[in-house]
């Protein structure tokens, strides 16, 4: 199965770059990068050290229901090309594990897929869940803050 890692769809980023509220209704705030642990949830890079970022509350979801966990990103604050990664791990994903958790095309949790993942393992893991007809698309949240760093789908 081929597999890819997306990031965020680059209108809602151009909107928030643009000033618009994030998830709570509040601006984006903006901050000044030291290099290190600032991934970019639309280019999947980290935003280099002395480049502006922000730093916003997002819902990954299209909708509001239980499971539409709203937490916070980064976003390089200037404009920034779609990434996107056919099998391979975004440059985002450095650090040693991460939650990986299926979601059906109602955006709901597929009970059994969610699981900590050393990051290695990613993809294969990204494979099984996908493999799950029930499953419309994964997430990849960060193990330690449960935040959204990309979603992967087929394909």
């Amino acid at each position: 199965m081929t597999i890819r890692f997306t990031g965020l769809a680059t209108e809602s980023v151009r909107a928030l770059q643009r000033g618009a509220p994030d998830a709570y209704d509040n601006a984006p705030e903006r901050h000044i990068s030291d290099g290190h642990d600032v991934p970019c949830r639309h280019c999947l890079r980290t935003v280099s050290e002395g480049e502006p970022y922000l730093v916003l509350a997002f819902r990954p979801f299209c909708s509001l229901q239980p499971y539409a966990e709203t937490g916070p990103i980064f976003l390089h604050a200037d404009t920034c090309e779609h990434g996107m990664s056919h099998g391979d791990l975004p440059d985002i994903l450095s650090s040693p594990e991460y939650i990986v958790r299926g979601y059906d095309a109602d955006e709901r949790i597929v009970y059994g897929t969610g699981s900590v993942v050393p990051t290695p393992n990613l993809v294969i893991r990204a494979e099984e869940i996908l493999a799950d007809d029930r499953v419309a698309f994964a997430h990849v949240r960060s193990a330690q803050n449960n935040c959204f760093q990309c979603r992967i789908e087929r394909g």
